[in-house]
């Protein structure tokens, strides 16, 4: 992993797999910060690893994507606004500008939300071998890219970097963060998630799943955080692909890194380190990103 660019006024407190995260400088040890400094790399992770080269441009893709979603969904698509960690007004330091974001310091709650609209992915995988997803019984003769009878919310354990994240029940979210907050995150990962599959529609697109991250601010609000709706954190398929489409491949006309996933699962057995990503998939994947935020924002 690169060595996090030095910022005038700000003081670098961890990196994860894209975004580096930063404090202002008079934040004293130990204190909990006023405000964070978010800055998307063009690093690309794939299978809870970190891939080789970056992608360019997609520090500041991925940004423009969740700010045009977090306006859109503070009521500017005409739904009830969502509470995000945006401070308004706030201007990041000019050598990150595009790529980088002011907000607010929440307590995260150590899962990640994820809601699924179609089974692919883990989902498929897991359905498989127990017609199950996160402990959730779904019907029989479902395959794969197919759309679920209704969209499921599907919880992930946040597992410290390194370690791979891992689907969880519910009922395993409610010990983890309690009932409150488990009842609270899975309303609201379903509402956004059906507000922005709808938006997509429009466009021509699917929302196949996302994962959203959530945090409690200081008056107890829960609060949408870190990135949304991006390339990285959600499938998005071509509409008229998935209609028409005959195998998963064709169905699946992904705009998202599932070129990396694919192009890895071909030529890696998930054993030592990653290969390194040739020239002409770091370029589709790219175009794919562009391409994307084009349709979606048009």
């Amino acid at each position: 992993m690169s060595t996090p660019q030095e910022l005038p006024g700000w003081t670098h407190t961890y990196s994860g797999k894209v975004r580096d995260l930063y404090v202002p400088e008079s934040t004293a040890e130990g204190a909990k910060p006023e405000k964070l400094l978010v800055v998307a790399s063009d690093r690309v992770s794939s299978f809870d690893f970190m891939l080789e080269p970056p992608i360019p441009g997609k520090g500041e893709l991925l940004t423009t994507l969740s700010l045009w979603w977090f306006n859109r969904l503070a009521g500017g698509d005409g739904g009830a606004p969502i509470p995000n960690h945006l401070i308004a007004d706030a201007e990041a330091p000019a050598e990150v500008a595009g790529r980088a974001m002011v907000v607010r310091a929440l307590d995260m709650l150590p899962i990640e939300c994820v809601v699924r609209g179609y089974l692919t992915g883990s989902g498929w995988s897991e359905y498989q071998a127990s017609q199950t997803v996160c402990g959730i019984h779904l019907p029989d003769g479902l395959q794969n890219g197919d759309r679920l009878p209704a969209p499921i919310f599907t919880p992930a354990y946040k597992a410290p970097q390194g370690e791979h994240d891992e689907n969880i029940s519910f009922e395993r979210a409610v010990e983890l963060v309690g009932t409150e907050h488990a009842e609270s995150a899975r309303t609201l990962s379903l509402d956004i998630y059906n507000r922005a599959a709808a938006t997509a529609e429009e466009r021509g697109l699917i929302l196949a799943d996302t994962k959203f991250e959530f945090g409690v601010d200081a008056a107890g609000t829960m609060t949408l955080a870190d990135e949304v709706l991006t390339a990285d954190s959600s499938r998005y398929w071509d509409a008229e692909a998935w209609r028409t489409g005959t195998t998963p491949a064709e169905r699946m006309a992904s705009f998202d890194k599932q070129i990396v996933r694919d192009w890895l699962s071909a030529h890696w057995d998930k054993t030592g380190e990653p290969p390194v990503l040739p020239d002409e998939i770091v370029e589709r994947t790219a175009a794919r990103y562009h391409e994307l935020i084009e349709r979606l924002t048009a």
